[in-house]
C-alpha cells in the first residue's frame, strides 16, 4: 500500500508522464500541495523501490539527476489490491472504496476502469 502523499506524487507524475523530482514538486505545488524538494525526491525513491515508477539518469547543469516515469500497474496487482481491501476491511472497506471512487473525475474513473479491464 502507498500513503496519501505518495499517491499525490504518483498522480502528479502520471499527469507529467515523465519528470525529475523538481518538476513533480512544482506540479504538486500547482495543485495546492506544498512540500520540500527533498521530500519529493525521497518519495520518488520509495516509489521506485516499490516498483511503481521507473527512473533513468540524465545529465543536467549540476551533474546528474533521475528522471521518473510511472509504471503501468498490472491488472493482476490491482485486483489483488482490491481483494486485500475486502479481506482486511470487509464491507466498511468496500463502502469507503466506493466513496473514494465516486470522488474521481471522469478521466480518472475511465483510467481506473481501463486498468481493471472493465472497459
Amino acid at each position: 500500500m502507498i500513503g496519501a502523499l505518495e499517491t499525490e506524487v504518483l498522480s502528479s507524475l502520471r499527469d507529467l508522464e515523465e519528470a525529475p523530482a523538481r518538476e513533480v514538486r512544482k506540479a504538486l505545488e500547482r495543485n495546492g500541495t506544498r512540500v520540500a524538494y527533498t521530500t519529493v525526491a525521497t518519495i520518488l525513491g520509495r516509489l521506485y523501490e516499490k516498483g511503481l515508477v521507473r527512473r533513468r539518469r540524465e545529465t543536467c547543469r549540476g551533474g546528474e539527476r533521475y528522471v521518473y516515469r510511472p509504471v503501468e500497474v498490472d491488472q493482476k496487482y490491482l485486483l489483488n489490491l482490491l481483494k486485500g481491501v475486502v479481506a482486511m476491511f470487509g464491507p466498511a472497506g468496500v463502502v469507503h472504496l466506493n466513496e473514494e471512487i465516486a470522488k474521481l473525475n471522469p478521466s480518472e474513473e475511465r483510467e481506473l476502469r481501463r486498468r481493471l479491464g472493465l472497459d
